[in-house]
C-alpha cells in the first residue's frame, strides 16, 4: 500500500525533472541507479531513502525540502481545489510545456504573453 508521503515526494520528483527537461533515463544515470527505479518512486510505489533523496535532490538542482513542500497544506489544497482548477495540474504534461516555454520567453514577452492570457480568460 502506497503511503500519502510518497506518493507526494515522487510526484515533486516528476514534476521538477519535467520542469528541467530531463527524462528518467538521464535522471537515473546522475544518481547511479536504472530508470525503472525513477519510475517506481515517482509513483510512490517505492519509499526513496534520505540519502537517494539528497542525490536526487543534487541532480534535479533543488533543496530536499522541495520534495515535502505542500504536504501539510490542507488549508492552501482546498482553496486550490475551489478554483475549478484540476488538483494536479503539473501532471498534465500539456500544462507543464506551457510553464516551460513561458519560461524560456524573455521578460518583456512574458509579461505581454500573461496580460494577454487575463484579458481572454475574463473574456470566457
Amino acid at each position: 500500500m502506497k503511503h500519502p508521503v510518497d506518493v507526494h515526494v515522487g510526484k515533486r520528483v516528476r514534476h521538477r525533472r519535467w520542469m528541467v527537461g530531463m527524462t528518467q533515463q538521464q535522471l537515473a544515470s546522475r544518481v547511479g541507479i536504472k530508470f525503472q527505479q525513477i519510475q517506481k518512486y515517482e509513483t510512490g510505489m517505492n519509499r526513496i531513502s534520505a540519502s537517494r533523496l539528497w542525490d536526487i535532490a543534487d541532480a534535479l538542482e533543488v533543496p530536499v525540502s522541495f520534495f515535502f513542500e505542500g504536504l501539510d497544506d490542507s488549508d492552501g489544497m482546498a482553496a486550490f481545489e475551489q478554483s475549478g482548477l484540476p488538483g494536479d495540474i503539473l501532471a498534465d504534461k500539456e500544462a507543464l510545456e506551457l510553464v516551460r516555454s513561458y519560461y524560456a520567453m524573455p521578460e518583456p514577452q512574458r509579461r505581454r504573453l500573461f496580460d494577454l492570457a487575463r484579458v481572454m480568460s475574463d473574456v470566457a
